[in-house]
């Protein structure tokens, strides 16, 4: 075998794991094809060439397929398929003028450990504080946090 099928051989591997990581995700045919012709074109290496031409191109290979790969993500194609965004959302944030600690309200579902309640006509994300609370329980507002408040069954 020629040393132009063994660069071929190369260039069709690196190909095809262009394809596995690009295309088709995952682990395909692609992937172990293109892992298996790599590695073919190193064992032809050897066996063909001897030791050093074997080691050449098992180095070309372990060089040639991680460079091609970041440097086809860092192209303006592979850039493409990045999703490039940040997350700018924000979690609701409880209205501290309207519900301050002490006051009462009544939990809208079931506080187990976590659950809905309403306090001051607002509907917020409330906290026990260990024990279960039932649905439509009186209950006081002991910390308030930034999306949530802890709360405690009030005891008639």
């Amino acid at each position: 075998m020629s040393i132009l099928a063994i660069i071929l051989l190369i260039l069709l591997g690196l190909l095809l794991l262009l394809i596995e990581f690009a295309v088709i995700p995952g682990v395909t045919i692609a992937g172990i094809g293109g892992f298996l012709l790599l590695g073919g074109a190193v064992y032809v290496a050897f066996a063909e060439y001897g030791i050093l031409a074997g080691f050449i191109t098992l180095t070309a290979v372990l060089i040639l397929a991680p460079a091609m790969i970041y440097y086809f993500f860092k192209s303006r194609t592979g850039k493409k398929m990045i999703l490039q965004k940040n997350i700018d959302g924000k979690i609701d944030l409880i209205n501290k003028e309207k519900i301050v600690v002490g006051e009462t309200g009544k939990s809208i579902g079931r506080l187990a450990p976590m659950g809905k309640a309403k306090v001051n006509g607002e509907i917020v994300e409330a906290q026990s504080t260990g024990a279960f609370i039932d649905h439509n329980t009186e209950i006081r507002v002991l910390k308030i946090e930034s999306n949530k408040i802890i709360v405690e069954p009030i005891k008639k």
